[in-house]
């Protein structure tokens, strides 16, 4: 049995879809038509095209910075959700990440969103907020230890731009952001640590049975990758008394005289990480149910975070994750964005993205990564008609283009569309319906591959 999520998996699951990054050439000006771009379209898509480029806005650039009057329209679209989810077609484009960039500045800047909830580690999260709020700490040294294994494609100069941006952000304003976890495959000890603190100075007579719950988990050897590896090998049976364990040290915290929402949060989420591991993927069922876990819980860690502080909260992830549909029922039956929606309801906004060709970094079948390619879209898939639009990058409210009859037909057809797993090989074009997928689409006509923050020296074991 393998403990996977959607950016750690074997082969198996990673040709359906492991979803979850070499320079790049510079960010293309996006503004205006490109010559020709509808001639080519066949008599009966002519309608859709025409009734997705109504509703289309052109982006003047992928890449943060300079003028936002191109994004008002975006705002508009987000304009009442508490919650808005930006996907991603590939875990390693850097325009995908840099055209996020784009739009998170702007929802901060413009429309008051205050956190960026991600595809990470709450612990890994934690000490990038630290980073953010404060400047204590080194962000490149945090993703180095942080982003291992099924993490590694996050450690790229696109994130690392990001977070810089963030903590510039922070040191003049006073709306602060945050970042926040919504993934649990490891726990870092200082997680286990402020729990520990914690119920030392309020519920002092708890910290000799929290010690004894939480000692398997921290004994676990230091470093992301090796602690995951280490969890992973135990037999069935000892991750399930570790996942008892865990669950037990949560409801200690859960029924004492004193709480505290972040404490209880914690250790809810070490709960949710113990209990990962009991899955056995061998088992359809349980493969299944591993899935619908990892998803709901990141959703409900959203949601959390929003309801406890009241941000307007950014989750960005994988278009898989933040979709209403899933691509990989067997494994992922109930996506983050579908949970969110039943939590939340239209408070929920749901923005995927779309490539019309060029490369990606993902990891191989043996652990190592490299630079691979997709695309032209053919005919016959999502992209291929998004690419007629004249624009050569755009966003689309799916909505609002679906109140035209052609358009709607279209929308709501599953066709071919890049979602493009974190590992190779993989099957990148699943069929999915834009329309019963998200509430709008940014689409790209070409990607490059993620920039890797370089590597200067081996990351120290935490």
């Amino acid at each position: 049995m393998t403990h996977v999520t959607l950016c750690r998996t074997p082969l198996a699951l990673a040709l359906a879809l492991a979803a979850l990054l070499v320079p790049a050439a510079s960010a293309t000006a996006a503004a205006g038509p490109r010559a020709g771009s509808s001639s080519t379209v066949a008599a009966p898509d002519r309608a859709v095209v025409a009734g997705l480029q109504r509703h289309a806005h052109p982006l003047r650039s992928t890449t943060p910075g300079g003028s936002g009057s191109d994004l008002a329209a975006f705002g508009a679209m987000t304009r009442g959700a508490t919650v808005v989810g930006l996907g991603e077609a590939s875990h390693g484009s850097k325009e995908v990440f840099t055209v996020k960039d784009r739009l998170f500045r702007y929802l901060v800047e413009r429309e008051g969103f205050s956190a960026l909830a991600t595809e990470m580690s709450w612990s890994a999260a934690a000490r990038l907020n630290t980073y953010v709020l404060t400047g204590e700490g080194d962000p490149q040294q945090i993703m180095r230890e942080e982003f291992q294994d099924g993490y590694l494609l996050l450690n790229t100069e696109e994130l690392l731009a990001m977070f810089r941006w963030m903590r510039e952000h922070n040191r003049t304003s006073a709306h602060k952001v945050h970042v926040v976890g919504m993934d649990f495959s490891d726990a870092g000890p200082e997680q286990y640590e402020r729990i520990l603190t914690w119920a030392a100075t309020h519920e002092p007579a708890l910290v000799p049975e929290l010690r004894r719950r939480y000692a398997a988990l921290r004994a676990l050897p230091g470093g992301v990758a090796t602690r995951m590896a280490a969890h992973n090998a135990k037999p069935l049976a000892e991750r399930k008394a570790i996942a008892e364990d865990a669950a037990a040290a949560y409801r200690l915290l859960a029924e004492a005289d004193q709480q505290d929402p972040r404490v209880l949060e914690e250790a809810w989420i070490i709960s949710q990480l113990a209990t990962s591991y009991t899955f056995d993927i061998d088992d359809p069922a349980q493969a299944a149910a591993m899935g619908r876990q990892r998803d709901r819980v990141m959703a409900e860690i959203a949601v959390w975070w929003q309801r406890q502080t009241g941000d307007r909260v950014v989750v960005s992830a994988h278009d898989g994750h933040i979709s209403y549909e899933t691509v990989m029922p067997a494994y992922y039956p109930v996506t983050t964005g579908a949970a969110l929606r039943e939590l939340i309801g239209s408070k929920y906004v749901a923005v995927g993205t779309s490539l019309y060709e060029g490369d990606y970094r993902a990891r191989t079948s043996a652990d190592a990564e490299g630079v691979f390619s997709v695309g032209p879209a053919a005919p016959g898939s999502n992209e291929y008609t998004l690419d007629k639009v004249r624009y050569r990058d755009f966003y689309v409210d799916l909505r609002a283009a679906g109140h035209d009859p052609a358009v709607r037909d279209w929308l709501n057809t599953a066709r071919p569309t890049f979602v493009i797993p974190g590992r190779y090989p993989n099957q990148p074009a699943p069929p999915l319906a834009l329309g019963r997928a998200f509430d709008a689409v940014v689409h790209l006509h070409q990607v490059h591959a993620s920039v890797l923050v370089p590597s200067v020296e081996a990351a120290p074991a935490r």
